[in-house]
């Protein structure tokens, strides 16, 4: 039985829309202090490791969904240009066998001079972006994709896969 598409818009992303999944970090200027509206970091658990990332051939869409418990993770575009990137809260963070919430799936556009933060645990599926290729800022932990990175297959699970549609 072919999965069902259902057509997933991006919205452009805020703050507060954001908080369930993560944090938003917008640019601010040099001397701010460290607050609550800044990345609480959870590194913890491992080796630290931040890297570009090169991603290419990104589809429009999306059958799988990914989390990892053990760790925060920080993405931003490198140079630039907005993305897109499918979110799920992270209920029961600790559980390797948790699924997603579906009904409380949400895409976000992600402006180019923005970073974001997700909390540890929060489902994702992303980044995506127009062109045919994209380097992204990525902080996680050395091991997250050998030994953290946990996945559902919504086609599988749900029946189910999402495609972006535009930006709200």
């Amino acid at each position: 039985m072919e999965p069902q598409t259902i057509d997933l818009v991006a919205r452009p992303i805020e703050a507060a829309a954001f908080a369930p999944y993560g944090t938003l970090l917008p640019p601010h200027e040099d001397g701010k202090l460290f607050g609550p509206d800044e990345a609480q970091l959870e590194l913890g658990r491992g080796t630290p490791r931040f890297y570009v990332m090169r991603l290419a051939g990104r589809p429009s869409g999306f059958r799988r969904i990914t989390r990892h418990l053990q760790v925060t993770q920080c993405l931003a575009a490198v140079g630039g240009g907005s993305w897109v990137i499918a979110v799920c809260p992270p209920d029961d963070p600790d559980s390797a066998t948790a699924v997603p919430d579906l009904g409380r799936l949400a895409a976000f556009e992600v402006p180019g001079d923005v970073a974001i933060m997700l909390h540890r645990s929060t489902w994702h599926a992303g980044p995506y972006f127009a062109g045919p290729r994209k380097d992204f800022f990525n902080l996680e932990l050395a091991d997250t994709n050998q030994v953290d990175h946990h996945s559902v297959d919504l086609a599988e699970r749900f029946g189910k896969v999402y495609r972006f549609n535009g930006v709200a």
